[in-house]
Formats: C-alpha cells, structure tokens, sequence
C-alpha cells in the first residue's frame, strides 16, 4: 500500500476525477483499490474551492512506482489497535469490574472489557437515550427538568445533544483514534468519519450509534442499569471494595475489586461525595461565556464565497483574540447550521449549549464565544471552588427570567441594556428563551471580553459584529471543573479506582473522552489480571 498526499481536486468532482488524479500521480499506473486517508477544504481562493486528499492506494509492481524519477509515493504499513489484554472465563475470584457513567469514556470502557471476556457492569445515573431523548424534548418545549436525565445526563453523556463533533488534538502513536472513528463507523456512522478532517456525527445518528454500542456490550454478557446512580464508595483501608447505589428509591451494594469513574462534567453531586471520601483532586481551569447566532447563509458565504457548491455542509470556522484586560476570547464548540439549546441538570440554575443534526442544514450557526477563568479567579482555594463559581452564574442566568434562556441583541450587549426586540435574525433555540441583559449573569471581565472580541471577529468574518447578532447565556459547562489524581497506573489515591474522561479532567470532547476510556480498560484489565494471581 503506497500513500500520497497533497492532492488537489477542484469541488465538486465525482469519483472518475478522483482515480484519473491517482492514475496520473502514479505515472499512468491504475490502482487495485484505494481508500481516502484524510479530506480537507482548500478555500484560499474562493469562491472556487478545491479538496485535498490523502490517498492510500495498491497497485501492481509498487516498488517500480517507488522507485520512478520524482515519485511522490511512500509505502505504509498499516498498525492497527489491539486491546493487549483479554481474559475469557471467570473463575469467581475476581468480581466484575464496575464503570459508572455512559457518556463516550464509559461506554468505550465498558466495550473493550465487555469484547475481552470480563462482563462489565455499567451504571448510568440517566435514562437509554430513546427515553433521555423523550425527556430532553419535554424540557425543550416548556416541560418540567429532569434532574437525572437531561440533555447533561443520560446514555451518550453530553455530546450526544451537541455537534457530535469527533476531531481531537491528542497525539496518539497506539491507534486508538482511529480506532474510535473505525468503531462509530461500525455501529452507524458515516463512513466520512475516517477522513474528513472536521469529522462531526450530529445528535440524531449519534443517538443510534450509542443504543448499537450498548447492543454489543449486552450480547456480550455486560449489563447495563439506567437510573442507577451511585451514591457512595465502599473501601477497606485503602482499597474500594465496593460501591452503594439508588435505583428508584432503593439502596444497594455491588462489590467491585475495579471500578471506572467516567462520570461526566456536570456530576457535581458525585464531585462532592467523592471528595468527602477522601478522593484527592484539585480545581481546574474552564471557560465561560455565551452562545452566539448568525445566519448560517452569512457564515458560509465569508468562508466559502458567494456561489460556493451546495454539495458543502455549513461552514465552521475558529477564532481566539488576546484581549486588553489580559485575558484570552475565544470560539468553542461551534454548531454550523445548529441551535442553541437548555442544556440545564440543576433546579435553579441554567446553562446552555449547542447542537448540531448530522445535515447541519439550520438557518443559523452557533459557537460559545468564552473567556478561560482560572483557580484565581474561584471564590476559595477549594477543590470544588470552581463547582461553585459555576453555580454562582447559572443561578444568576436562571433568575433572570425564571428558568427562560436569556437572549440579547450585541447592539444592546455593547449599551448594557436588555432588548426589546428582534433585528433580521431569528433564534434558533431548543427552550423558552427571553430578553434581558446578560451583563447580570456574567463576571464583568467576560462582558468586556466579549466586546472586544466581536470587534475583532468583524474583521476577520465579513458582519460577525452586526447589531442584530443574539447572544444567549450563560455557558458554564466548557469542561470540568476539577481534576482527580491518578498515578501512571490511571489508577487514584483509593486502589482499585480509575478516575476517566471528561468528568475526571482528562478529555475535552467525544473522541478523546472514547480514547480515555479505552487507555483506562486497557489499566483495569491489567490490574485484575495481576490481582488474581
């Protein structure tokens, strides 16, 4: 297998263009089969735009295409990831390794012990995503929050009411990212997955990809429980033996020798028992701010071009400005085409988020435009400070207008006043939304932030600071508020528990979270092998 990168077709172009490009970087030799490798869009000269393609490709005497006078060809060998540990049957003398939390960490943890023999147990504190999904659209329309299913909490965990977003700047020599990707693939998700390089999934396919994931895990012999929240760990001296869960009003132990905490961001309650157990952890650095909507025709047309292909889904863009006051603005998980919505889990405190359907076909784009706030900027040295400056501002959010989200026009954002009505844009809000002034729910220094980043912005895409830009607010839940230790063995100060993904301070998205979760099976297997000797 010979790769190439770095060819440049123009959009659009059907697959017969695609194989007369390979055919004429290998000097006229035509390929057995070949495979995209990576896709990128080249918009440097728009409105005429051009793909960039990797290539792995096969043919017929490769080491004479190798060999040819300015071959752009190298050779690749393919690595794939291999769990290193497996363990078929279960003599009794090990207990079967416990996971709490089905977001994308927990769900991968419990896939990779489940397919190497050991019969996980996964914990879910929320519904399946079909009931989740039910309830999340209940909130949406006006309906009563769930506090334990929610679009925070429930199989999928966070990202699945989000972009689905799956790229990730973690550097990874072992496969497992691919892996992750080859596994979405296979349980339903776009094949595009493997090598656009912007790869999103969108909430609707994501829903269906994690109930064919729980499939597996259950024809495996692992067993999920949903609405089975754990509220407390068992130890003996410095050993966790077991764990205490609530399920429907009812108490009750189940031992466990190994147990995975893939717990997600928004577990605060969970963050608190735990550090009343003796769980070492320190606060962590986030970011807040607010969700801001344009129209995604305008979005597209700054990154693109008037004219470009209608092929192309909605365009995304990044953008960071260093602002005046020292700190940093910048664009996060940005939703083309998507909506903003109540991404709430407390009685009395609001949050929102965005999302993203596989089409990205939204009249409006969204991002979370944030600022970092640090351990200094927290109310105490506390470990679970930052848990509380976050609930400080959520509250504040939702006292504006009784749990409504609070929406602002950025001409009145830049007067400190609330609108009063709409310009040209129509919100795109998953919730009851209201005007108000998002000064009253924000620190100051965002709010400044805020203002002269849009400035900015406005020159690098054409009306970013229009003044019938809306703002909504507040979003709190970038990532998690605190970090639980764990040595080289992923393992914390307590033996026997694995503190893992997002929640735990060790990802910061989909794909990483799943890459976590597989790093820490890999940890538990190897650790249960080792006590059963």
């Amino acid at each position: 297998m010979l790769r190439i990168s770095g060819l440049k077709l123009q959009i659009p172009h059907g697959e017969d263009a695609l194989l007369q490009a390979i055919t004429k970087k290998a000097k006229g030799k035509k390929t057995r089969s070949y495979r995209i490798v990576r896709r990128s869009i080249d918009a440097r000269k728009k409105p005429t735009l051009f793909y960039i393609y990797s290539i792995d490709a096969s043919f017929d005497n490769e080491k004479k295409i190798l060999q040819g006078k300015g071959s752009q060809w190298t050779k690749v060998e393919e690595k794939p990831y291999h769990f290193p540990v497996t363990y078929k049957e279960n003599d009794g003398k090990t207990s079967r390794p416990v996971i709490v939390g089905a977001g994308p960490a927990g769900l991968f943890a419990t896939l990779m012990l489940a397919r190497a023999g050991w019969k996980p147990i996964l914990l879910e504190r929320g519904d399946c995503v079909e009931v989740r999904t039910e309830k999340v659209e209940e909130l949406f329309a006006g309906g009563k929050l769930d506090t334990e299913s929610n679009v925070q909490f429930g199989e999928g965990g966070a990202g699945t009411f989000s972009d689905g977003k799956l790229n990730t700047l973690v550097k990874d020599k072992f496969g497992r990212n691919h892996f992750v990707l080859q596994e979405f693939v296979k349980h339903g998700a776009p094949e595009a997955i493997l090598y656009d390089a912007k790869p999103h999934i969108g909430t609707d396919v994501l829903k269906d990809v994690v109930i064919s994931i729980r499939q597996e895990i259950l024809s495996l012999g692992g067993v999920v429980h949903f609405r089975t929240k754990m509220t407390d760990i068992i130890k003996n001296k410095n050993n966790v033996t077991g764990i205490v869960c609530e399920k429907e009003g009812d108490r009750f132990e189940i031992p466990c020798e190994a147990l995975i905490l893939a717990l997600g961001h928004s577990a605060r309650d969970s963050f608190t028992t735990l550090y009343e157990r003796g769980i070492h952890m320190t606060p962590k650095a986030f970011a807040i701010g607010v969700r801001v909507e344009h129209p995604a025709q305008m979005i597209n047309e700054s990154m693109y071009g008037e004219g470009y292909p209608e092929e192309l889904s909605a365009a995304s863009y990044k953008l960071t400005h260093q602002c005046k006051n020292g700190r940093g603005i910048y664009s996060f998980c940005m939703c083309p085409g998507g909506y903003v919505v109540n991404s709430s889990s407390e009685e009395g405190r609001l949050c929102v988020n965005g999302m993203s359907y596989s089409g990205r076909d939204g009249k409006n784009s969204n991002t979370a435009l944030i600022t970092t706030v640090t351990p200094e900027d927290f109310p105490s040295d506390h470990p679970l400070a930052g848990m509380e400056f976050q609930r400080k501002y959520e509250e504040a959010a939702f006292a504006l207008k009784q749990g409504k989200i609070p929406v602002q026009l950025y001409k009145d954002f830049k007067e400190n006043v609330p609108s009063t009505q709409l310009g040209e844009i129509e919100p795109q809000i998953k919730g009851q939304w209201d005007f108000a002034n998002l000064w009253d729910c924000l620190p100051d220094y965002v709010c400044e932030s805020l203002l002269e980043g849009m400035e900015a912005f406005g020159h690098t895409i054409r009306g970013y600071d229009r003044e019938d830009t809306i703002f909504a607010g507040v979003e709190t839940r970038t990532s998690s508020p605190v970090r639980m230790d764990r040595d080289d063995g992923y393992q914390c100060n307590l033996e026997g528990v694995f503190p893992c993904g997002e929640g735990a301070g060790y990802a910061g998205g989909i794909t990483s979270a799943a890459m976590d979760g597989i790093k820490v099976a890999e940890a538990v297997a190897m650790y249960l092998l080792k006590e059963r000797r």
